[in-house]
């Protein structure tokens, strides 16, 4: 007679379902998820996970930040200076052709002529006192000089001659007869210019 086969064994499951198996200290952990006891949302690997979105580049999450650099300075009292004659020349022509052109001052334009000299020079220069006071007194030449220039076109239009001719060959004349006509608001106009210097200054500081 044949011996009776035996039914084979039922396979069994490899980690017991989630059930502890003897010997096996690991057959509680679930498969393919060796993360499994790590919080959602928490950082994995990444270093700057905690920084916030939109945060600046040069901040962390730490809220170290980069000091910016010093603004600079202005003070530099030659380039005032030089900002200041050459704008009392330009000034001081543009004057004498608009008072020359009809034949009379303005005190405006001697205001003018004062606020530009001293706001180039001061936003040139900087906010020193020194270039308040050089402004001004190029200021007062400007205005001079310009009533020069008005006074020699004047001259050279009554006389038929070129404006160059009396300006250049008969300065000292031109000097004279600008002597011989000043009144109050010719030294007015003169006053008008170093007091708009400071002012222009003061706002370009």
């Amino acid at each position: 007679m044949s011996q009776p086969v035996q039914p084979p064994n039922p396979p069994q499951q490899p980690y017991g379902g989630g059930q502890p198996t003897d010997g096996n200290p690991y057959a509680a952990q679930q498969p393919g998820n060796p993360y499994a006891g790590q919080q959602a949302g928490a950082p994995t690997g990444n270093p700057f996970a905690g920084q916030q979105p939109g945060q600046p580049a040069g901040q962390f999450g730490g809220g170290m930040t980069f000091p910016s650099a010093p603004p600079v300075s202005r003070n530099n009292l030659g380039l005032g200076v030089l900002a200041a004659l050459g704008t009392a020349i330009v000034a001081a022509i543009l004057y004498g052709v608009i008072a020359g052109s009809i034949e009379r001052e303005v005190g405006y334009a001697a205001v003018g002529v004062g606020f530009l000299v001293g706001f180039a020079a001061s936003k040139v220069g900087g906010a020193n006192p020194a270039v308040a006071v050089v402004s001004a007194v190029f200021s007062l030449g400007a205005v001079y000089l310009g009533q020069l220039v008005c006074m020699s076109m004047i001259l050279a239009d009554g006389l038929g001659v070129g404006f160059s001719e009396v300006f250049f060959d008969h300065f000292g004349d031109v000097v004279d007869i600008w002597k011989d006509e000043a009144d109050f608001m010719t030294y007015l106009f003169l006053a008008l210019g170093p007091i708009a210097a400071f002012g222009g200054a003061k706002r370009g500081a």
